[in-house]
């Protein structure tokens, strides 16, 4: 008991020190000194004091105070501790990363304790914070009583294990974060089928075995009762896990293929209508979906949540002057998100690349909006077709957002507009920039329509813009503006 209170003591100290400098690295900021002595300088290193020192974000804990719910969270929750590893970027970027990490775990269903950060010139390949530092996380682990670490980045299989040897708990990444939210929050068949997938890929590389499950072999009288297939020089347990995973990948990799021709179905029938698609993508908890509800009363989740929509919902929506157009609400982006995730959802993310216009939803109240906005055009970029789509910046939640971040940010990005879903502030002028940048008939045609087809006239009414109609003993004569795609089916009729 002594020395443990001695070393909590130290940490103590250690803390107190540290908050007499708001930046927390002591003089390693200056790399010449205060004095401006820049002749010692070698190059771009870290300073010992950066290399030694295990930073403690403040303000991470989401642990209930209430005590009648202190069983409840403890039988339900897990509880974890974050680490990051901060390479690049100034100190705020790396907290914003690892707040950001906070949320995820919350709403992953887990009670964030506490968070550290870790500065190097790159992740330790061993143990991703280095030995030491892996045991002073140990020691946290210890005296916050958690259950699990999450790493804020991608573990290869070797540090995830390193890791867990030294501080004797559970270590997941923050790919395995992501993927499980998504599993939760997956409804449809094809959203559930994509998060498989995305499981499955990430997990066959991280496939490991215990004991005698990795020699016992599968062969002659077909051991452990595998039955037929498994039959032949023999195979492993971990071998037979790596074929089923490979097939259970491949038959994923078709059902989604035969979900994908019935969405496109769907879409060219949208198409033959001439009907314009308008599609909202974002960072996630941008406000998406409350957009799309405030517009269309689509009356689509939403949850003050990451990820609360996975599953693409259209709903019709119509300009002022009667034009008919679909909203289509998408996934939200997240930093780093998991490669295997964009491919499992790249048919979904098409909806992006085939619409007529692209509302770019930015949470204008986020500490870091500009760095949204470079991830979600960093997912797009892999789409193919979605860099042509026009896109509209559309900076969300201005009732709290800084009036200064709103104003950098309208001054940075020409084609936006400022609204608040909450609110209703500002949707006026969305919508009416949406009827602007949206394909307007532009073909203009005389037709005289016999009087049994008015599904015709109909048609061109609803799709079209009428500019003169006149009846006469042979029909109903019409001068009117229409969409090119739309002279096939009505040029038996032109005159």
């Amino acid at each position: 008991m002594t020395r443990r209170s001695d070393l909590l003591a130290g940490k103590a100290s250690a803390l107190a020190d540290d908050d007499l400098d708001p930046q927390g690295w002591g003089d390693a900021a200056y790399p010449g000194g205060v004095d401006g002595d820049l002749g010692s300088y070698d190059g771009d290193q870290l300073e010992r004091e950066e290399r030694a020192a295990l930073r403690r974000v403040a303000g991470l804990s989401t642990e209930l105070q209430d005590v009648t719910e202190v069983e409840y969270r403890q039988l339900r929750l897990e509880r974890v501790v974050l680490a990051g590893v901060w390479t690049e970027g100034s100190a705020q970027d790396a907290e914003n990363s690892i707040r950001e990490l906070a949320a995820l775990a919350e709403t992953a269903g887990s009670t964030v304790l506490d968070g550290v950060l870790q500065r190097r010139q790159r992740p330790d390949p061993a143990t991703f914070l280095g030995k030491g530092k892996a045991q002073e996380l140990r020691d946290i682990v210890l005296a916050e009583g958690a259950d699990t670490v999450i790493c804020d980045g991608e573990l290869s299989p070797g540090q995830r294990r390193a890791l867990e040897d030294v501080v004797k708990v559970k270590v997941i990444d923050r790919t395995a974060l992501i993927l499980d939210i998504f599993a939760q929050h997956a409804q449809s068949r094809e959203g559930k089928a994509q998060v498989e997938l995305a499981q499955l890929q990430y997990l066959l590389p991280r496939l490991r075995g215990w004991g005698e499950s990795m020699s016992r072999q599968a062969g002659g009288r077909v051991a452990g009762g595998e039955g037929i297939g498994s039959r032949g020089p023999g195979e492993t347990k971990i071998e037979l896990d790596r074929r089923r995973i490979n097939s259970r990948i491949a038959k994923l990799k078709r059902d989604i293929a035969a979900m994908k021709t019935g969405r496109d179905t769907k879409r060219h029938s949208r198409r033959a209508g001439h009907v314009p698609s308008v599609a909202i993508a974002g960072y996630t908890n941008a406000g998406k979906s409350s957009i799309l509800n405030r517009i269309t009363g689509a009356g689509v989740l939403v949850e003050n949540q990451l990820f609360a929509t996975l599953d693409p919902t259209v709903r019709r929506a119509e300009t002022a002057d009667g034009r008919e157009y679909t909203l289509v609400d998408t996934v939200g982006f997240v930093r780093s998100l998991p490669h295997q995730l964009v491919e499992a959802f790249r048919s979904t993310l098409e909806e992006v690349a085939d619409a007529d216009l692209l509302l770019h939803v930015v949470d204008g109240s986020h500490p870091d909006p500009e760095g949204q906005i470079a991830a979600v055009r960093e997912v797009l970029a892999g789409v193919e077709g979605a860099g042509d789509v026009p896109e509209v910046i559309v900076i969300n939640k201005a009732d709290v957002a800084d009036p200064e971040v709103i104003d950098r940010l309208t001054r940075t990005h020409k084609h936006s507009v400022v609204v608040s879903a909450r609110t209703g502030e500002g949707l006026e002028a969305l919508l009416a920039l949406v009827a602007e940048a949206l394909p307007k008939p532009d073909v203009q045609v005389e037709l005289l329509i016999p009087y049994d087809r008015g599904d015709l006239l109909s048609r061109i009414h609803e799709h079209g813009e009428v500019l003169e109609v006149e009846h006469v003993e042979a029909g109903t004569r019409v001068h009117a503006k229409v969409h090119e795609q739309a002279l096939g089916a009505l040029a038996a009729y032109r005159v």
